[in-house]
């Protein structure tokens, strides 16, 4: 079973969360939280695999619970809940560590989905909407570009190759087909990138992509 804390200042959200999450059968909701305080605080004590997190709540938002949670050891996968008018709030959590995003109308099969797919270590990269958050709110000022442009000069062009792909939302077998490599070598390429780059996860490598103005 796959432990969730799902944290929303509406108890009519939290209840809907928990139906669909519950319903599949693999999920057990191990708790519940009002505000970013309470959310700290419960995943210290409940150690959750997975916590489904609001951003925007009266009190300790979000965001800085984020921080606070992803900062601790043995943190667990954060997927953060918004909208589109609250883009940009996702962007800064990616950056922290988030491995993805739900919107609040996201259809049960695919909320569901989102939770298997980061339980078992994957970031949640969608070509459709992550991409398009990422590529919409990455500040492209010309220090940041060209910072993140020389850490990608790091990289050997295959690797260089393998991240444009990340960024671009493709899992480790639509990149192998792409460039004709097995499903393994490109999770090899991948995992060397992360190492080399310093980064966390394959959200983090598409926005240093974006950042360079490169995706």
């Amino acid at each position: 079973m796959i432990r969730v804390l799902i944290v929303d200042d509406e108890a009519l959200v939290r209840s809907g969360l928990r139906m669909i999450l519950e319903a599949t059968g693999e999920m057990a909701i191990v708790g519940e939280a009002c505000d970013g305080d309470a959310a700290v605080a419960a995943v210290a004590r409940l150690k959750p695999q997975v916590v489904l997190m609001d951003v925007r709540m009266p009190g300790t938002d979000g965001l800085t619970a984020a921080a606070r949670i992803l900062a601790a050891p043995g943190a667990p996968k954060l997927i953060m809940l918004t909208t589109f008018d609250l883009d940009e709030y996702v962007h800064e959590a990616l950056r922290l560590g988030a491995v993805g995003f739900l919107l609040k109308d996201t259809p049960p099969r695919d909320l569901a989905a989102a939770v298997r797919t980061v339980a078992a270590g994957q970031a949640m990269l969608s070509p459709a909407i992550i991409k398009r958050l990422i590529g919409s709110f990455v500040d492209k000022a010309p220090s940041r570009a060209e910072s993140a442009r020389k850490r990608l000069a790091a990289l050997t062009a295959r690797e260089e190759d393998v991240i444009r792909a990340v960024a671009c939302g493709l899992s480790n077998a639509e990149i192998g087909r792409e460039l004709r490599l097995t499903e393994a070598t490109v999770k090899a390429h991948v995992s060397r990138v992360l190492t080399k780059l310093g980064l966390a996860n394959r959200v983090q490598a598409a926005i240093l992509v974006h950042d360079a103005d490169l995706g």
